[in-house]
């Protein structure tokens, strides 16, 4: 079965964001040559998952051809209907109702990019397998939280820990389900 990894920045006090989306202390990580390991784990995902402040953000503020140009679905959950592309599908259910569809497909791993709403409700739902933490090492004090109140509990494992000389820990945790 496929899996679902989330793979993502935050803060050392747990936001994803400042108010008014504002990510630029990711940029204190920013180092030439450096990418995280992120091409290593972006070469056993063919499809992303985003939702659509997220979408709008990148489109914005970054270009989409981040998306459009590699061999890779991106769908985007959105209440509002917008037109597909060949590589952008806009998804008009809940997270976890495309989630559930997508594992049941053959392929690689699901790369949840964001935001907020999107993990609260993929948590909330058991639906995430790994989780890829970037923490930048800054309490930014007000914004978007990564992780909402009112979910259940789960239990995950380590999968890895690495440092970094910008200050950057990366955290891999690995969902610890019970055997069948």
């Amino acid at each position: 079965m496929r899996k679902v990894a989330l793979y993502i920045g935050v803060s050392l006090d747990g936001y994803i964001a400042k108010p008014g989306d504002d990510l630029s202390f990711l940029d204190l990580a920013n180092k030439e040559g450096e990418d995280y390991g992120y091409t290593e784990f972006i070469a056993d995902v063919d499809t992303y998952l985003i939702g659509r402040r997220t979408y709008d953000w990148v489109a914005q503020n970054v270009g989409l051809q981040h998306y459009e140009k590699e061999n890779k679905t991106l769908y985007v959950v959105s209440r509002t209907k917008s037109e597909d592309t060949e590589k952008i599908k806009f998804f008009n259910g809940t997270p976890s109702e495309l989630v559930r569809q997508l594992k049941s497909q053959s392929g690689k791993k699901i790369y949840c990019d964001g935001g907020s709403e999107v993990i609260d409700d993929l948590l909330k739902n058991d639906l995430i397998d790994e989780i890829h933490l970037s923490i930048i090492p800054i309490l930014v004090g007000d914004g978007i939280r990564l992780f909402k109140d009112g979910r259940p509990e789960q239990l995950f494992t380590v999968g890895g820990v690495k440092s970094y000389d910008t200050g950057l820990i990366q955290l891999h945790y690995i969902r610890k389900r019970e055997a069948a």
